[in-house]
């Protein structure tokens, strides 16, 4: 396998720990995530502290009319980061002028800029009633977003929808014997690669590890990564 495919989320509010984390799993992972609770908690210097050590996938899911999405796609470029999720159901021109943002703000300091990403059904949700995952991933990859975060029983429908290129990440992934705990919609971390994800994120069977960094190892092995 040629790219990392392991993304692992920093589910704290303390800025220290999460660069203590991300130090401990330099070299080992494709990303760590920052999300709300990081974000609300410490701001861009959670995310300035992370990206010392490893890119950053920052987990905001805007979700808001397109200016203010632009702006804050805008704003979240400016500090470095590798992918920025919004939520599908903003509609196309949310979409765009989330990408749109995020181009302007990643030239303003020289780099190409995050990946617009967006949410189609959260992983703690189950199936009944929803929007279909893989209508949502097509209207957002057709709106601009470089790829969609799916949840792990849709991954080969939302594949087959959008074909090879655009990057699809599962949340809610768990090495074998795990405890779900919020996540419905879950699996293991070969199981969605083989349907076709890109990026699997994994939270406290790494972060709850007496050895984040010998987990870490260990899932890539599972999926032949390492």
């Amino acid at each position: 396998m040629g790219r990392n495919p392991l993304i692992v989320a920093a589910d704290t509010a303390d800025p220290s720990e999460a660069e203590a984390l991300a130090k401990r799993l330099t070299g080992l992972v494709a990303m760590v995530k920052v999300g709300l609770t990081l974000f609300v908690a410490a701001g861009p210097e959670a995310v300035e502290r992370v990206r010392e050590h490893a890119p950053v996938f920052l987990d905001l899911k805007l979700h808001d009319i397109p200016k203010q999405v632009e702006g804050a796609a805008r704003s979240a470029a400016g500090l470095g980061i590798s992918l920025l999720t919004v939520h599908a159901l903003g509609g196309p021109e949310m979409i765009g002028a989330a990408v749109l943002g995020a181009s302007e703000g990643a030239a303003a300091i020289g780099t190409e800029g995050p990946a617009i990403i967006a949410i189609t059904v959260l992983s703690s949700l189950a199936g009944e009633g929803l929007a279909s995952p893989a209508s949502l991933a097509f209207e957002a990859v057709s709106a601009g977003a470089a790829g969609v975060v799916v949840s792990g029983e849709d991954v080969a429908t939302v594949r087959e929808a959008v074909g090879p290129a655009p990057t699809l990440v599962v949340p809610g992934i768990r090495p074998g014997g795990q405890p779900a705990n919020d996540h419905v919609r879950i699996l293991s971390p070969g199981e969605a690669l083989e349907r076709g994800a890109d990026y699997i994120v994994v939270g406290r069977p790494v972060t709850g590890s007496a050895d984040p960094a010998a987990a870490a190892r260990a899932i890539l092995r599972e999926v032949g990564a390492s």
